[in-house]
């Protein structure tokens, strides 16, 4: 496992060692856990905020199970993937000594993000109104499934059932068959982004402010957004959409064609690139003019017919034939690839999209960059994923001043888990 990832990919290069961090000197407190809530707050710590992630002791965040898992890190890729630039401290929430500790953290923090189910929260007294009371300026993110309020407020969700509910499933796949889910979790990916904007909004008007506000992003919401266009094209045509596989219901041609050696797909997104297609790639300005196939519409209409001559087309040449004869007609083109070939690219590998860095335990993981670019304050060097309670005494220390005899008398209430008062039990008989 990982054995060859030293031979494939370069070691991350360091940003500029002088320069700025977005947010430096903000402190998130991260109870959030799977992957919607981590990843809003993973791009807000590569970003350059502190993120302290509140883990339950020895079993931490679900996600750290799902595979596959590496036996030394004792977590999963789907982990490493939402969790870098983070600390995470172990702390007991059903304990009253550790609802205080994470009191005390709440204030000194700027944003508090939770995505536990409807009530969790206001049960242990860590809801909005109870932070604000702790730090008047918090800024408190919520990631739900279907809102914290009405009569769906109690339903759990993840990314499939929202998929499925929001009517995007509905939209994809063959008009033959049921709808497909999208296997990436693009539900989750998009509702962290929302969270992420939506607390970047937050602080710039507390910067201004003074006042600080509870955020509320749903995955359900944010799904429904996610349909794209499809929902106002339904207000306005009362049809809903119908599922054309990999050909487009708007543009012609567009769709995957086989060349000799290989898939590709093509979007002919207006009348000028398909005129280049025909005239300038495959050789037949006789269809560029031609007054059957001159608008989208027209196009749609004999979608088989088109398709059936420049699939015999392609057919005759292999790829990089035709990419290199579409790239200098201007006609938007791509291989179709799978997941391992797309980050062996060559397009990933001149934007070092996937890299190595250093991790103490297994030398080198994985990691998959944000595609944001600041030219002033670029992201944070990348730092591995960390283990269960890895800098629990560490963060106590730095942000809260503990000492040895308060991390003792914690110890034996079990705030922070049952392995450090074991621990401490053992240093008393020494």
């Amino acid at each position: 496992m990982l054995d060859q990832l030293e031979a494939e990919f370069p070691e991350h290069a360091p940003r500029p060692s002088d320069a700025p961090k977005a947010l430096d000197g903000i402190r998130v407190v991260d109870f959030s856990h799977f992957i919607a809530g981590p990843l809003a707050t993973m791009i807000l710590a590569d970003m350059g905020a502190e993120v302290i992630k509140i883990e339950a002791p020895e079993t931490g965040d679900d996600l750290r199970r799902y595979p596959p898992v590496h036996p030394e890190l004792r977590h999963g890729a789907p982990f490493l993937w939402t969790n870098r630039n983070k600390r995470s401290v172990a702390i007991d929430l059903k304990s009253a000594g550790g609802l205080n500790i994470v009191r005390e953290l709440i204030a000194k923090a700027d944003v508090v993000v939770e995505n536990f189910s409807t009530g969790v929260m206001k049960r242990l007294g860590l809801d909005y109104d109870s932070c604000r009371t702790i730090k008047p300026d918090i800024i408190y993110c919520s990631v739900s499934a279907y809102g914290r309020d009405g009569t769906s407020a109690d339903r759990l969700g993840f990314d499939p059932i929202v998929q499925v509910e929001s009517g995007f499933v509905s939209m994809n796949g063959y008009a033959d068959r049921e709808g497909v889910r999208a296997l990436s979790p693009v539900m989750d990916i998009s509702t962290a982004m929302m969270a992420s904007n939506a607390i970047l909004g937050a602080m710039v008007a507390c910067a201004r402010s003074g006042v600080g506000q509870a955020i509320e992003v749903s995955l359900f919401d944010n799904a429904v957004l996610m349909t794209g266009y499809a929902t106002l094209q339904h207000l306005f045509s009362g049809a809903d959409p119908q599922r054309h596989g990999n050909t487009s219901p708007d543009t012609c041609p567009s769709g995957v064609f086989q060349a000799q050696d290989r898939s590709f797909y093509i979007n002919c997104g207006n009348d000028k690139i398909f005129q280049r297609l025909m005239s300038q790639v495959i050789g037949r300005p006789d269809l560029a003019s031609a007054e059957v196939y001159a608008t989208g519409p027209d196009r749609i209409r004999r979608r088989d017919e088109l398709f059936a001559i420049l699939g015999e087309a392609f057919a005759q040449q292999p790829w990089p034939y035709w990419q290199s004869r579409m790239r200098a007609a201007g006609v938007p083109c791509g291989q179709v690839r799978s997941v391992g070939e797309a980050i062996r690219s060559p397009e990933a590998r001149e934007r070092a999209i996937v890299t190595r860095i250093p991790h103490p335990t297994v030398g080198w993981v994985p990691n998959v960059r944000l595609p944001i670019r600041y030219s002033r304050t670029p992201v944070a060097d990348p730092i591995a994923a960390p283990a269960v309670g890895q800098h629990t005494e560490e963060v106590l220390r730095e942000v809260l001043g503990y000492d040895e005899a308060r991390f003792a008398r914690l110890a034996e209430t079990g705030a922070l888990g049952d392995h450090r008062r074991q621990q401490s039990a053992e240093k008393k008989q020494t």
